[in-house]
């Protein structure tokens, strides 16, 4: 066990205390910020005003027309199609809108929008938003005979509330973090696998290529090899996982100061209903919006503890089967390649289930990911968020827990035998039948 700690201390200060460590775990959250304050930066500064003129002829909209983002409404009364075309030649509007005296709501006539340009697709529905409803709006105020504050009344009072058969609330805002909490920490354990786990065969493979492991393994047996290097390299991970959570946050936190127009936006932007408008809300929103629309519904520290323990999970696991490739290759980088797809399609399969799982949390094949070793870790996470016990029941977790730590030893065992073989071997190409006779040979 001593030589094993001795391993991974190597491992782990050998990497640290690079100058690649520190440029990659600083600069990446500070390239990612900058990229984000740009888009920010831009789509407040680009954005123009679409103005358009309404000659309401018909008094459809009596004078009044909310503006939704870029887009505002002038009313223009006494304009004639003639007048209006020629003002916005000039500019003077971006386009118009003009309504006759014989409009009919109840023949349910449409509108034309006229304007100098083509119409972008988000203006293009802000534009159709803001018309449609409001025409939808005088239409039923026209045919119920009711005023606007019964009409408000009525649909606010008809909004429909969800729950589960044992009374748990389940609303809009909660499964929309849920489902947006799920899909980020599963696809960010998908591709902590493939990086750590791709650093693991690399430091394999430079100790076979450079028969450094030649020397290493007269004093210690291969397996505490392998298991120090995968644990240093892990131990590396999380701490640049960790550094990089802290400092996005404290990035996100000065989005604020910054950009105050970003900030009144998304404050006066309420949660919307689950599904891709949900999704995006809560995208746009940053981490600052993700913590508190979710902060009272959503269990973070059960969200956490899952993530750490699925984390070094999934990491021990597949680490020890690029292990296992790394040391079965010689230099060639492209043998390596064509032995990762067995290692690679597993992981590529949990993506799969859990763009169903944020979906459906608790279908059948979400329920089958989450509890196959060598999917949970990608499709548990995505479940987590949605509740426990509610979603997950406190045996699936459990069980999911048991299976990715007999598979974690299960993998282990096998690619010690594997990697005890393939260190030392040198000039041969393997197969996946070699590689298959290496693990079950008797010593």
């Amino acid at each position: 066990m001593n030589k094993i700690v001795t391993i991974a201390q190597r491992e782990f200060l050998s990497r640290v205390q690079k100058k690649t460590f520190l440029l990659t775990t600083i600069l990446l959250p500070l390239i990612i910020f900058v990229f984000y304050g740009m888009i920010i930066y831009f789509s407040i500064k680009s954005t123009e005003n679409f103005r358009i003129a309404v000659a309401d002829k018909a008094n459809i909209f009596e004078g009044k027309l909310n503006g939704k983002d870029n887009v505002s409404f002038v009313f223009v009364p006494n304009e004639t199609p003639e007048s209006l075309k020629a003002k916005v030649v000039d500019k003077t509007y971006e386009g118009y809108v003009y309504i006759p005296e014989h409009f009919s709501l109840q023949k349910r006539d449409s509108l034309k929008l006229v304007s100098g340009k083509t119409v972008g697709l988000i203006t293009r529905e802000n534009i159709q938003k803001v018309l449609n409803n409001t025409l939808e709006e005088k239409r039923l105020l026209s045919s119920m005979q009711i005023s606007k504050s019964q009409l408000d009344s009525m649909q606010q009072e008809q909004q429909i509330a969800f729950a589960t058969v044992d009374g748990v609330g389940n609303d809009d805002a909660k499964v929309g973090v849920s489902f947006a909490m799920g899909y980020a920490s599963g696809f960010l354990i998908y591709i902590i696998l493939f990086i750590y786990g791709t650093m693991v065969m690399r430091g394999v493979m430079e100790e076979k290529t450079n028969r450094i492991a030649e020397v290493i393994i007269s004093s210690v047996k291969p397996f505490q090899l392998m298991m120090g290097k995968i644990i240093g390299i892990g131990t590396v991970g999380l701490l640049q996982f960790c550094i990089w959570i802290t400092l996005m946050i404290g990035l996100n936190l000065l989005l604020p100061l910054l950009f105050p127009q970003f900030a009144e936006q998304m404050a006066s932007q309420p949660i919307q209903p689950a599904g891709a408008q949900a999704i995006n809300a809560v995208k746009s929103s940053g981490l600052i919006g993700t913590f508190l629309s979710g902060a009272e519904s959503i269990n973070m520290g059960m969200i956490v503890a899952c993530f750490i323990f699925y984390f070094l999970g999934g990491y021990l696991l597949y680490s020890s089967l690029f292990a296992a490739v790394g040391s079965a290759v010689n230099e060639d980088p492209q043998d390596a390649q064509s032995l990762l797809l067995p290692i690679t399609m597993p992981i590529i399969f949990a993506i799969v289930i859990m763009t169903k799982a944020v979906n459906d949390p608790t279908s059948g094949i979400a329920l089958f990911g989450s509890l196959f070793p060598l999917t949970s870790p990608i499709v548990m996470m995505a479940r987590i968020p949605f509740g426990v016990p509610e979603t997950v029941p406190y045996w699936q977790l459990i069980v999911s827990m048991l299976l990715l730590v007999l598979g974690f030893i299960g993998t282990t065992w096998l690619s010690g035998k594997i990697y005890r073989v393939g260190i030392l071997m040198y000039g041969k190409k393997p197969t996946w039948k070699e590689m298959w006779k290496w693990a079950f040979r008797r010593n």
